[in-house]
């Protein structure tokens, strides 16, 4: 062996001594791993070693008394990855469960998709997927038979209303992206209309997570409506969990040119970083107003706040979740998942924190509250019926709700936070403001 390779492993190998001695230096952990020994060697029944890591894992994430700090098993943090990344691999259907028949339905497949490509439509049943039945399968477990390996395929036994025979479909499963931005409603090409029907020129579009396409999927949104002399434009952020603080930075990045968007502190308020405009935005000549919900969370919440403080929208709807905190995602080593960590606190650019602390009263300033004048409740029932119109807007075929009346959930429901948001932004464009315009190429 040549001795400079030598010289490599000696001192790899004093690195990896000097490391090991001071995690078994720790007083804790040499009392923990002692005793998994003891439960491993000692205890009744057998059980391996890796459940109790998780079990340890587990035990002390959970005693943080923190809901968004969590230990991954690598399928949940695989599964976390493909949410951030936009991406997944399958054959690119939303499919549900049916109440009457306990099987799964299709939802949508999505454009392009090979479920789409191989003749699949809103309201087929999946009856088996390869040689299992679906009835009385969970969604959780149908996700993850559906999906798998590029280039893998997989075999779906479908009933379409109108044939007596079921039709067996191969598909080869591939690499699908997750798009985050919706429009009012979708084409029979399955393109979205950006433009609010029944209002002249006002813009709409819907933010369902912040990805890290999500920037680039909204400019191709507000190009869209741009070129079509949009007047105003409606940013819906309602029942958005949120996603990377990147994503949620370059989302106010396009629509204020200076100043502060967010900054993240960690223990004992100590400032971490300030996220400041970068002075290119080009999309701040036209009247804009946010809608939030009590489900509106995290990133969704650094832009509502960002775009609140800064003047640039009306925000409209209810006070959203007060979930400002920063998780960092650690993988552990092969094979034993994440640790997925709080660290740092999100404080909008007035300087107040948006975290809502255990316990904190309403008269705290947590949170996202709607503008004055424009705080308008919706209840359980009537966010129900409309998130069940707005996927029919969509194109997805739903089955009947188990406790709607026969036709009754067919008919149009009105908004009322849609609603005020254009009245908002009907008296923001009765005052003189620009039309906006594309960006320079």
């Amino acid at each position: 062996m040549p001795r400079r390779n030598l010289y490599w492993l000696l001192a790899i190998s004093v690195v990896s001594l000097l490391c090991f001695q001071k995690v078994q230096s720790t007083r804790y952990g040499r009392i923990l791993g002692n005793a998994m020994q003891r439960v491993e060697r000692k205890y009744l029944h057998k059980v391996e070693a890796e459940e109790l890591f998780k079990g340890a894992m587990e035990g002390m994430i959970a005693r943080l008394g923190d809901p968004y700090s969590a230990y991954l098993e690598p399928e949940e943090a695989g599964q976390l990855n493909e949410t951030l990344d936009q991406n997944f691999v399958g054959v690119g259907l939303h499919v549900l469960v049916d109440p009457q028949s306990k099987h799964l339905l299709v939802a949508f497949p999505l454009p392009g998709s090979p479920a789409a490509r191989k003749g699949l439509r809103a309201g087929d049943r999946i009856v088996r997927i390869d040689q299992r039945s679906t009835e009385g399968m969970t969604l959780k477990e149908a996700v993850r038979l559906l999906r798998g390996k590029p280039g893998d395929s997989v075999t779906l036994t479908i009933q379409r209303e109108g044939l007596e025979k079921p039709l067996v479909v191969e598909i080869v499963r591939e690499l699908i992206h997750t798009p985050s931005i919706e429009g009012d409603r979708r084409g029979a090409d399955g393109t979205w209309d950006f433009f609010l029907e029944g209002h002249e020129r006002i813009g709409y579009v819907r933010i369902t997570s912040f990805g890290r396409d999500t920037r680039d999927e909204l400019l191709q949104a507000l190009n869209w409506l741009a070129v079509r002399n949009m007047r105003g434009l409606i940013l819906d952020l309602r029942d958005n969990p949120g996603g990377l603080l990147q994503a949620a930075r370059d989302v106010c990045d396009l629509f204020i040119s200076e100043g502060v968007i967010v900054t993240t502190r960690g223990r004992n308020g100590q400032v971490l970083r300030e996220y400041r405009a970068s002075g290119k935005a080009v999309w701040t000549d036209f009247p804009m107003v946010v809608l939030v919900n009590r489900h509106s969370a995290s990133a969704s919440e650094i832009v509502a706040a960002c775009l609140q403080d800064h003047g640039r929208a009306v925000i409209v709807g209810q006070r959203t979740l007060g979930k400002g905190t920063v998780q960092e995602v650690m993988d552990l080593e092969a094979g034993l998942g994440a640790l997925r960590l709080t660290t740092a606190s999100y404080w909008r650019p007035s300087e107040v924190e948006i975290h809502r602390h255990q316990d904190a009263p309403e008269t705290e300033s947590w949170g996202v509250q709607p503008d004055e004048g424009y705080v308008v409740a919706v209840d359980k029932e009537l966010a129900a019926r409309l998130d069940r119109q707005r996927m029919r807007r969509q194109g997805i075929r739903l089955p009947p709700a188990e406790d709607e009346t026969s036709g009754g959930d067919d008919c149009p429901v009105v908004d009322p936070q849609l609603a005020k948001a254009v009245e908002a932004l009907e008296q923001l464009l009765a005052k003189p403001a620009g039309s906006a315009k594309p960006p320079p190429s």
